[in-house]
């Protein structure tokens, strides 16, 4: 007897915070997976790539979302514009009415959806622009003519979600605090578990479901009780929480901004689906994906087992996967023969006692907690700057310790390019006048001699972008010139050889800087 093809998934958001985690619950399923990006390279140090198919794609784009929707019986709708402008609403209801149209013409048997809790008896005009687009998003995969599952969840607790991070720095940075006072409002939280459960089991629903659920948790806390809770869990003194009225969503995404490491950006949109009380009214959704033993997880253990993975480095996936918008996106400006306008250039190298494989460790491990090896006033200052005009800043560190992926972001960096052991860029996500980049190489000279090689790269758009260049240039020494010694220095150190080396040479221009 031949044996049936395993049921085939198309995934959106793979790169993303759910989508991430989700492909590989799908694979142990036995589903078949097809995972449908918009930049595939970032798939690739997945370690489940190679399980997968990857159609290349935007959800905007229907020839590519037709293409990914061959053969395909569960479409997984994962992916959202907030954060990208004024438009997002626009670019959301655009993308859904394309995977929707796509999906029915593709004969696809299921689409599932995870959106957000909306407040029962509350106008759609009073919801939050977030809120208001994940419902519209929900209403038009309803009205496709393929059966849908909405799933509407509020609060999604897991390790290095966006909810959880925010909730994380604010209590263990602020033992008292002045709070906004939509920490008294009520919402029903959920662990991330539970909600990766919900989206495997959706897959398997009859045909004549078409419609949305709310999922959530054990329990209906207020956030100031998630502070305490996290407080207790953590092992953290009682927190001082005095909620006042002159807070808006605005100031008080401003000031999660300046505590935690998630910019306003996104806390604001957060902040915003708080105004009103996000509570389950009911729980259908154990009729089609049955309730384990005991039920969906409480607050307390699904905080626990956050703060245990963040504790453990292993945070498979973070808010921060997901690419910042309006970030530059194209590669690296080939050279000698990019013809492209202006390319500044700094670069720097170093002799280095130990292996390449020490010094690819210290590469590798650069960012986060180990930080930049030189002038870190400097870094910190600019990482302050760039929080202050809406960027992302220095502080959303790295998802794991000491291994990276393409994708990965990295304080403000964004991981473009590995060659293990041998090659790391990293592009620049924070506001600059122009796209920027920063290479470090683990080499060898013709004696065989390890070096550290660093290329800083800068693509200047108009003339503010010249003028920042060579307005910082003179810092260039400093920084640049100190980071290449401390981290050969740092490898000698991994090497045990304890040996100082030099920087070799610098070019600011020299000669790599063309005008068209």
């Amino acid at each position: 007897m031949t044996a049936q093809p395993a049921p085939r998934c198309l995934v959106t958001g793979a790169t993303g915070y759910i989508g991430g985690r989700l492909v590989p619950q799908l694979l142990d399923a036995g589903y078949a997976v097809r995972c449908l990006a918009r930049t595939p390279v970032k798939l690739r140090d997945h370690p489940w790539v190679d399980q997968v198919e990857v159609a290349p794609g935007d959800v905007l784009d229907a020839d590519a979302v037709g293409a990914a929707m061959r053969d395909v019986e569960v479409a997984y709708y994962l992916v959202h514009a907030l954060g990208t402008g004024a438009g997002f609403e626009r670019t959301d209801r655009a993308a859904a009415r394309t995977f929707a149209e796509q999906a029915r013409a593709a004969g696809v048997r299921r689409i599932v959806y995870l959106g957000g809790l909306t407040p029962q008896g509350v106008p759609v005009d009073r919801l939050s622009p977030h809120l208001r687009s994940r419902a519209e998003v929900g209403r038009i995969l309803l009205d496709s003519g393929v059966p849908t599952t909405v799933l509407r969840a509020a609060v999604i607790i897991g390790s290095g979600s966006a909810s959880f991070e925010m909730l994380r720095y604010l209590t263990e940075r602020l033992p008292a605090m002045v709070t906004p006072s939509w920490v008294r409002t009520r919402l029903q939280p959920i662990a991330v578990r539970d909600v990766l459960r919900y989206l495997v089991g959706s897959a398997a629903m009859p045909p004549e479901v078409n419609r949305s659920f709310d999922i959530g948790g054990t329990g209906v806390v207020t956030y100031r009780d998630m502070m305490q809770r996290y407080a207790a869990v953590a092992g953290l003194p009682k927190r001082v929480i005095v909620p006042v009225p002159v807070l808006t969503p605005r100031l008080s995404s401003h000031w999660v901004g300046l505590v935690t490491p998630v910019p306003a950006s996104v806390a604001r949109p957060l902040a915003e689906s708080l105004r009103h009380e996000v509570v389950c009214h009911e729980h259908d959704i154990a009729a089609y994906v049955p309730d384990p033993p005991g039920g969906p997880l409480d607050v307390d253990t699904a905080l626990r087992l956050a703060l245990q993975r963040v504790r453990d480095a292993q945070v498979t996936t973070r808010w921060t996967s997901a690419s910042v918008p309006g970030a530059p996106s194209d590669p690296l400006p080939t050279d000698p023969d990019w013809a492209g306008g202006s390319l500044y250039t700094d670069e720097r190298e170093a002799a280095v006692d130990a292996s390449p494989a020490d010094l690819w460790k210290v590469i590798e491990g650069i960012g986060g907690e180990h930080g930049w090896y030189s002038f870190p006033l400097a870094w910190a200052v600019r990482g302050w700057l760039d929080r202050l005009v809406g960027g992302v800043g220095l502080r959303r560190g790295r998802r794991d310790a000491e291994r990276l992926r393409i994708g990965d972001s990295l304080d403000f960096w964004r991981v473009e390019e590995i060659d293990r052991g041998r090659l790391l860029r990293l592009r620049a996500e924070m506001r600059l006048p122009g796209p920027a980049w920063l290479e470090m190489r683990a080499d060898t000279d013709d004696s065989g001699r390890t070096r550290y090689r660093q290329r800083a790269v800068f693509h200047p758009r108009g003339l503010l972008g010249h003028a920042y260049w060579w307005s910082i240039s003179p810092f260039h020494s400093t920084v640049f010139g100190g980071m290449a010694r401390n981290i050969a220095q740092a490898a000698n150190r991994a090497g045990g050889t304890g040996g100082t080396s030099a920087g070799g040479t610098s070019s600011h221009d020299g000669g790599k800087g063309r005008a068209s």
